[in-house]
């Protein structure tokens, strides 16, 4: 690539980067989690448009530091090539002047990144790099850096993110401010987290052009996908049904898939762009673990503000995934892990698992003002707590406020869900 070229693209990304600058964004906890003192690199992996870039940027702002800015994620630099990044250092030292802290976004874009970012750590450099491929980051990562990485999801906006960003106060729980907290959680339940919807009209609009981008850019042009009609058509279709059970011998047959290892690497390329997340079923044994695993949307907004979806207002599966993504969120901190329990008789949604140490069990149920629907929902919390050896036990519901209740000589939490979303000190 011409030096000139990638001196006006520099430019251009530098005016890009001034206006970013004179955005007002609320801050979120993942950015205690980017240490910049440290000599290794700070990767921040999520799905497009999470705000990766405006997390790496608020970091380095604040820590106010000099430092140089380059997007990977530009038409312009489709051709670039790993020889071409000395290039790409040198237009950065011309308009920058000298500067110690580089940030690298969409990184996975540029074949052989690594090598390039392993030297300029050798050198003292210190890296931000985002991208939104998980499993192509943390491999490449994992092989040629060595362990000099430190690796951070983020997720679309939590909760309380998203009440920072609406100006709702979060606390004293007065009355004038549950109620507010709660039509913040309906509007939340149906916009979900990506931070541009909160300025965005056209929410359908939006979400069809990201999928479109995840799926043009992230996953067929980088692997290289020969049936992009199959892998559009198994996308909408997953994203219709979650959270759902994940049979493959079912989806090879209603897409007519030659061969399982296809299926099997569509669903991995899902995964690894963040458009869907798995949770396996509790167990000792891994292959009882690997089997029938339970997937999710990554945001609630992609069950239905899609085009062909048809999976209407689906508020109790929405309310699951919201919990899913918190627990996620909350788990990838504290080095956790979550699964989803089920004995044959009775299943609790999820519990959360400290190495082989069982901490909390969470049953979500939308409506239990219905006797038989709250029975059927304490017993699934009592089977997880039994299967588990677990004592934290959480109902949680749309907007239910009952009191705690003992069964079987076990105390479980009954809650609604945007107060345990608040809540810091809950189990997770």
């Amino acid at each position: 690539m011409i030096l000139s070229k990638i001196d006006r693209i520099v430019l251009d990304q530098q005016e890009d980067l001034a206006l970013l600058r004179q955005g007002n964004y609320c801050t979120r906890e993942e950015e205690a989690l980017i240490d910049l003192d440290s000599h290794l690199a700070q990767v921040v992996t999520g799905v497009r448009r999470s705000g990766k870039s405006t997390l790496c940027l608020q970091a380095l702002e604040h820590a106010g530091v000099k430092y140089a800015y380059m997007n990977f994620d530009d038409n312009r630099l489709t051709d670039l090539h790993a020889d071409d990044l000395d290039l790409i250092l040198e237009a950065l030292y011309k308009k920058y002047g000298d500067f110690s802290y580089l940030m690298l976004d969409e990184i996975q874009n540029v074949e052989g990144w690594h090598l390039f970012v392993n030297r300029m750590l050798r050198r003292g450099m210190h890296i931000v790099l985002t991208g939104s491929n998980s499993r192509l980051l943390s491999g490449e990562l994992a092989s040629y850096l060595t362990g000099r990485h430190h690796q951070i999801e983020l997720l679309p906006f939590s909760f309380r993110d998203f009440c920072a960003c609406k100006g709702v106060a979060t606390e004293p729980l007065t009355t004038k401010n549950r109620g507010l907290l709660a039509g913040a959680f309906d509007d939340y339940m149906r916009t979900g987290g990506f931070p541009e919807l909160l300025h965005e009209k056209d929410i359908k609009g939006y979400i069809d052009s990201l999928i479109d981008s995840i799926l043009s850019q992230d996953i067929r042009k980088r692997f290289n996908i020969k049936y992009t009609d199959t892998l559009e058509r198994l996308t909408n279709h997953l994203l219709n049904e979650a959270p759902a059970f994940l049979v493959k011998d079912k989806l090879q047959k209603l897409f007519g898939f030659s061969s399982i290892h296809t299926l099997g690497n569509y669903l991995h390329y899902l995964e690894q762009t963040y458009l869907l997340s798995y949770v396996m079923k509790y167990s000792a044994r891994s292959r009882v673990r690997l089997r029938n695993p339970k997937y999710y949307a990554i945001d609630v907004s992609m069950m239905n503000e899609r085009k062909d979806a048809f999976s209407g207002e689906n508020l109790g599966m929405r309310l699951e995934t919201i919990v899913y993504l918190e627990l996620r969120r909350r788990a990838r901190y504290a080095r956790q892990d979550v699964y989803y329990f089920n004995n044959g008789r009775s299943e609790c949604d999820f519990v959360v698992c400290d190495g082989n140490r069982s901490i909390s069990a969470f049953q979500v149920s939308y409506d239990i003002s219905d006797p038989k629907t709250f029975r059927r929902e304490i017993r699934g919390c009592i089977a997880g707590a039994e299967g588990t050896s677990c004592e934290q036990l959480y109902l949680l519901t749309y907007n239910d406020t009952r009191d705690d209740t003992v069964t079987a000589g076990r105390r479980i939490r009954i809650m609604p869900v945007w107060e345990w979303l608040l809540e810091k000190d809950s189990a997770v």
